[in-house]
């Protein structure tokens, strides 16, 4: 059985939605059920456990697999669903569009929203429920159909995106095509250019080439390679050159953003690239930003300053 997960920018809970989701046992049931299974996170209107924040997308954002539920050693009665192949969908999914609710529980009879349902943060999901989730996410990154209405709402915004190359042919079920990485790259690389407005963090340039095309490239922080998440907190948006020189360790980044410069190893040509603040250029959202536990891992293990 998959379920809904929901996580707030600023969680109350010790959650780190790309490896872990914390919760109590009032959900346990339902967080077992999904274990083995996939997971659609959700972000409330609330940004934080303070009753009067607000701005929260109201939208299914990502989605991973659970692999087991742990208990917590330190709070009782509180368990962790650990997590695998995260993965943000390139178009976050409003939980209502139009008449249309994605989860049929969220509905009354009378068409209004069943807060009583909504309240609950851990929420089963049918089959059905979350492969139209994934379709409505991810439609424009699989080449499938668009949900009814979608490309004519002048208020649906999704930042273009493409294969490097060649479009990928695709014949497996969409489920199964989750763990392979030309989709995952693909929509890491849309979350990525999205995020940055297709703008490189570090020298602060935006190139378009002839087909409308943003040079810029997605680069993850701490590589898939070494268990590094497709997750826009650990990634940045550069320019060919500067991901070279990221993926090198001749520069890197402090956990306040701080440019970091391998003194020996970067000439002053190469300098005159980066933003004169010394700062990374950020996403507005601080849920898209670089997560300290990257850049960190980053420092310690790639960069040579």
């Amino acid at each position: 059985m998959k379920a809904v997960f929901t996580t707030k920018v600023d969680p109350t809970y010790d959650d780190l939605p790309e490896f872990r989701y914390h919760f109590p046992r009032a959900y346990l049931n339902v967080a077992e059920a999904a274990v083995g299974d996939w997971i659609i996170y959700y972000e409330p209107r609330r940004t934080s456990g303070e009753l009067s924040s607000r701005g929260g997308r109201q939208s299914y954002f990502a989605t991973a697999q659970v692999t087991q539920i742990v208990p917590d050693p330190s709070l009782p009665d509180h368990f962790y669903a650990f997590v695998r192949d995260y993965l943000p969908l390139p178009r976050p999914v409003p939980f209502r569009e139009g008449e249309h609710y994605y989860e049929t529980a969220l509905r009354r009879d009378d068409g209004q929203t069943n807060k009583g349902a909504f309240g609950r943060a851990v929420r089963r999901l049918s089959d059905a429920e979350y492969l139209e989730i994934l379709n409505a996410g991810m439609a424009r990154l699989l080449d499938l159909p668009e949900p009814a209405g979608l490309a004519a709402d002048p208020t649906t915004s999704v930042a273009p995106f493409q294969f490097a190359d060649e479009p990928a042919t695709f014949e497996r079920p969409i489920v199964e095509r989750l763990s392979t990485r030309p989709v995952r790259d693909a929509a890491f690389a849309a979350a990525i250019k999205s995020a940055y407005h297709e703008t490189c963090a570090v020298t602060g340039l935006r190139l378009i080439n002839g087909g409308g095309r943003s040079e810029v490239q997605a680069a993850h922080i701490r590589p898939v390679a070494a268990d590094g998440p497709d997750s826009p907190r650990n990634g940045l948006a550069l320019s060919a050159t500067v991901h070279w020189m990221f993926d090198r360790g001749l520069i890197s980044a402090a956990d306040d953003h701080s440019l970091l410069v391998a003194e020996r190893h970067v000439p002053d040509s190469a300098r005159r690239l980066f933003l004169p603040t010394g700062k990374l250029l950020l996403p507005e959202r601080g849920d898209q930003r670089p997560h300290p536990q990257f850049l960190k891992w980053h420092r310690e293990n790639v960069f040579k300053g």
